[in-house]
């Protein structure tokens, strides 16, 4: 499907959004968050930016993956299993949101938005060492990870900085592990969503291509930076971002 009101301006907007989104998403997620609002101000309806929105971040998550299976930050096998849950929850995801009034979208997003962007603020400095695990594998497993990618489904922004909250408060990972194994599952969550919505036709490719290089080039940037730049900072310039775009969104 095409968009007709595709200008240079809300081409390079959305292109350099994509870069920013691409780079957060590798070091501390919440990519997501720029690339939606992003979309829907630029007056794509709303299923057809969530569904875009999945063509161009499968590409930001995809690289991400590929880095970390490469550089064993994450072992196929610790993640296999895992991924196919939360493929599994997610297409389940998209097929309801097809079902649903988009309207009820635009009132979730900034209220989405905030909560993550609080919740960035206030998350207790980030610790180096594992903590005993308060779910078993099996529960997070069966549970945890369908249910987040199901969310990711339904909307999405936000998906893998809730992987990587959930691999720390349920799972004890060290923050870096949770963020690697965060970004294989983001990546499986996004291609089960990105089919469902390729087959209901609700994909602008024009803008998705933009995109998909803008995040091509931020994940790849974020990737050679994850174990470089001090976490602390990436969650503040997450915050910062937040609620920058939230303010943006309301007002638009």
């Amino acid at each position: 499907m095409e968009f007709a009101s595709l200008t240079i301006e809300i081409a390079l907007f959305l292109f350099t959004i994509a870069i920013i989104a691409g780079f957060l998403d590798t070091l501390a997620g919440g990519g997501g968050l720029l690339t939606l609002p992003a979309l829907m101000m630029s007056g794509i309806p709303p299923l057809l930016a969530l569904g875009t929105n999945k063509l161009q971040s499968c590409v930001g998550a995809g690289t991400a993956s590929v880095m970390m299976l490469r550089n064993r930050r994450v072992r196929w096998r610790q993640v296999k299993v895992l991924m196919l849950a939360a493929f599994i929850g997610s297409a389940f995801g998209t097929i309801i949101i097809q079902f649903v009034n988009t309207a009820v979208l635009t009132f979730i997003i900034p209220i989405v938005i905030s909560v993550i962007g609080l919740y960035f603020l206030v998350t207790p400095t980030v610790d180096a060492e594992n903590k005993p695990a308060k779910i078993s594998t099996v529960g997070y497993r069966n549970v945890v990870v369908p249910l987040i990618g199901c969310y990711d489904g339904i909307l999405g922004p936000g998906t893998g900085s809730f992987f990587t909250l959930a691999g720390r408060a349920l799972r004890g990972q060290k923050f870096l592990e949770a963020t690697a194994i965060a970004k294989t599952l983001n990546f499986s969550t996004n291609i089960a969503s990105l089919l469902v919505f390729l087959f209901a036709g609700q994909v602008i490719w024009l803008v998705g291509f933009i995109m998909m290089f803008g995040q091509f080039i931020g994940a790849w940037l974020g990737a050679h930076c994850l174990f470089k730049i001090p976490v602390n900072y990436l969650r503040y310039l997450v915050v910062i971002m937040c609620f920058g775009m939230l303010a943006k969104y309301v007002t638009a």
